[in-house]
C-alpha cells in the first residue's frame, strides 16, 4: 500500500474477480506461457470519500431538521453520492480488457473490451489535464482522476482516450499491449 498525500493505493496484482470470471492462471488462453492473470490495483482518494460521507450525513440531518428545505438537501445528497462512488476505484486488467469499478458501489463500473482498445500507454498525469478530480468527460476523452501521478492511457479504436490514474500504470499498459499482440497473432 502506498500513501500519496490523502490518496491510498493498494496493490494486489493477480487477484481473482477480473473480467475473465475470476480466472487467475497462466497458459490457460493464448498459447503456452501466455499471461492470463489479472492485474488489479485499488486507488482511494481519502479526501473524496471523507467529504462524501460527511456531506451526506450533514445533508440528511438538515433535511430531517428543516422539512421546508428537505427536497433541496436531498438533491444535494446526489453530490455526496458522486464523491463516494468515485472516491475509491478498483482498476483491473485481464486478457479481455480493462475494468474500472467503484469500490463502494461496485455495480457502477466502466468496462472496455480489448476489441475496443488500439493501444495502451502510461505517463504522469495531473487532474488539470483530465478536467479535474473524479469521473470526467472531455471532448474525445473520458477519465477517472483521483490524484496526480502515474496514469493508464487507453487509445480506443474510436480515436478517443480513456484515462485512469493508478499506480503501476506501466505494468497495466504492458499487459494490455501484450493481450493486443496475442490477439493479432
Amino acid at each position: 500500500m502506498h500513501d500519496l498525500g490523502g490518496v491510498r493505493e493498494i496493490g494486489d496484482s493477480g487477484m481473482n474477480g477480473g473480467m475473465n470470471g475470476g480466472t487467475n492462471s497462466r497458459g490457460a488462453q493464448g498459447g503456452q506461457g501466455a499471461e492470463t492473470a489479472a492485474w488489479s490495483r485499488t486507488v482511494v482518494a481519502g479526501w473524496m470519500v471523507a467529504l462524501g460521507a460527511v456531506s451526506a450525513v450533514a445533508f440528511v440531518a438538515v433535511a430531517v431538521l428543516a422539512p421546508g428545505l428537505r427536497s433541496v438537501f436531498l438533491i444535494l445528497l446526489t453530490a455526496s453520492a458522486a464523491l463516494l462512488a468515485t472516491g475509491a476505484v478498483r482498476v483491473t486488467v485481464t486478457p479481455h480488457g480493462v475494468a474500472v469499478r467503484s469500490v463502494l458501489l461496485p455495480f457502477l463500473q466502466r468496462r472496455i473490451r480489448l476489441s475496443r482498445i488500439r493501444h495502451a500507454s502510461a505517463r504522469p498525469t495531473r487532474p488539470g489535464e483530465l478536467g479535474g478530480w473524479g469521473y470526467r468527460w472531455l471532448p474525445g476523452q473520458t477519465a477517472v482522476s483521483l490524484r496526480a501521478g502515474d496514469a493508464l492511457w487507453l487509445e480506443l479504436t474510436s480515436g478517443k482516450h480513456f484515462v485512469v490514474t493508478v499506480d503501476d500504470a506501466a505494468n497495466a499498459a504492458a499487459r494490455v499491449n501484450s493481450s493486443l499482440a496475442a490477439v493479432k497473432e
